[in-house]
């Protein structure tokens, strides 16, 4: 049991796909104008995850080691499909603005890495520990980003006014360069907390 807490939690912080490996980089600076955005791109990442990483961990003593990347692709997609069509007879709003960043969850790094470097040599519990931390790990990432940028460049959070009309709204935080600083600026907040911790954790 505490394994399977430890692989949890690895990938809500120390090993965070978005803040620490720094990968799954397009989705993220892409589509988090708005922290709703974050939120559904996360949690459509996460299921793909959680399901392909605990097939792969089924199937790791059938697949054969040469074919095993294009294996991977073929579980990894058939989940992306499940939750393409989904969120378009469901949530056909939702998946308007995520466009074409859905279907290319297929090749997330995110999900792929974990599907060589950990699912494929691990048990189901362990697969599925770990892909869920990972997931959630990268799905409060890039709501965070996205709930700043459009904080920042709208005045709303979650589609609700929380700025008065007054304030002044900072447009280049909705385009692309805005990503870029808004990624740079938590990254750099995360780095601060991590090295504190560590001080911290000698100093007792």
């Amino acid at each position: 049991m505490y394994q399977l807490v430890k692989d949890f939690l690895n990938g809500l912080w120390n090993e965070n796909p978005t803040f620490r490996m720094i990968i799954g980089m397009c989705p993220t600076l892409a589509v988090t104008t708005a922290a709703m955005n974050g939120i559904a791109m996360g949690l459509a990442t996460t299921f793909v995850l959680v399901f392909s990483s605990l097939l792969i961990s089924l199937l790791r003593n059938f697949i054969p080691a040469k074919v095993r990347i294009p294996c991977f692709i073929i579980v990894i997609a058939t989940f992306v499909t499940v939750v393409d069509l989904f969120m378009a007879a469901y949530f056909p709003a939702i998946h308007k603005i995520l466009g074409l960043f859905v279907p290319l969850i297929v090749v997330n790094c995110t999900i792929m890495a974990r599907a060589e470097a950990f699912a494929s040599k691990v048990t189901p519990p362990r697969a599925v520990a770990d892909a869920l931390g990972m997931g959630l790990g990268f799905t409060w990432a890039i709501t965070l980003i996205g709930a700043v940028r459009e904080l920042m460049g709208s005045g709303t959070l979650f589609g609700y006014h929380v700025l008065g009309e007054g304030a002044t709204h900072w447009v280049i935080m909705l385009l692309p360069p805005g990503a870029f600083i808004t990624m740079g600026i938590l990254l750099g907040i995360m780095n601060v907390i991590t090295r504190k911790s560590a001080r911290d954790i000698q100093c007792h």
